[in-house]
């Protein structure tokens, strides 16, 4: 039923029925019976002024931890860890919300990426009579690696990286790399002490080349991180096989207090 006030101004307390908040929420009635049935959400009011015998109803207060447990839903939490996650001494209803927040927008990220594919991709099909498998197996690499470790805000950052830099300097960039790692690879094998002076110079331009991509964003550097470190395959490349260099420019940093983003 619609808020009302009274004459002093202040509003009345807000109540639903079962069907009712079913009917607001998109939920089935028998799901807010099933939550009650659980202990997770008991409609908390009564129709009348004897608690006993009136119809329940749920306050505001019981929609609000009907988001809450609806959010941690969204999350991956079963109905039983919910209930354990609610009833924490340091639970946080902010928390819960900013949690939801960020998988929302981890989300939007993919569909805005998996648009921006698609788009290319469509415009390939309508340039061409046939598109290679190798090309939709590329798009689908691309997709869920990109869209599964940077977050929206690091895409755009990235895009405005790209355009700012121009298509020429990120061909020196990218035909740097293999040099590079082959100088890092050479002294590995000559078995050189990461706080070699030649090592820390090849560090350096290694974290010159990563900062190249990411801007100096310590942000986009984790994700880059993770990708690395989660994923075999990157951009044709076999990442098992680059982890010990990776480790050996890792110690090179650290000797010599080198960091990303000119931290």
């Amino acid at each position: 039923m619609p808020a009302s006030s009274s004459s002093r101004g202040f509003l009345m307390p807000r109540f639903w029925k079962v069907g009712e908040l079913a009917a607001r929420t998109g939920l089935t009635v028998r799901a807010l019976h099933h939550y009650d049935a659980l202990g997770l959400l008991s409609p908390s009011g009564r129709t009348a002024s004897d608690h006993n015998s009136g119809h329940r109803l749920y306050t505001e207060a019981d929609v609000a931890k009907l988001h809450q447990i609806l959010c941690l839903k969204n999350l991956g939490f079963s109905l039983e860890q919910v209930k354990a996650y609610l009833a924490r001494a340091d639970y946080d209803p902010r928390a819960v919300v900013r949690l939801h927040l960020a998988e929302v927008r981890r989300r939007a990220a993919e569909l805005g990426a998996l648009a921006t594919k698609l788009e290319a991709l469509a415009g390939a099909l309508d340039a061409a009579d046939a598109v290679s498998a190798d090309t939709f197996l590329e798009t689908i690499e691309v997709m869920a690696m990109v869209e599964k470790y940077y977050t929206p805000e690091q895409l755009e950052q990235l895009k405005a990286r790209k355009e700012d830099v121009g298509d020429a300097r990120i061909a020196e960039v990218q035909a740097e790399w293999p040099r590079l790692m082959a100088e890092v690879q050479a002294e590995m094998t000559a078995g050189t002490d990461p706080a070699d002076p030649k090592v820390q110079a090849l560090a350096r331009r290694w974290v010159a080349q990563v900062n190249e991509f990411t801007g100096g964003d310590p942000g986009a550097f984790k994700s880059l991180s993770n990708l690395y470190a989660n994923e075999d395959t990157v951009a044709g490349m076999n990442v098992p096989d680059l982890r010990p260099m990776m480790e050996y420019v890792g110690k090179a940093m650290a000797a010599a207090g080198i960091k990303f983003g000119g931290q």
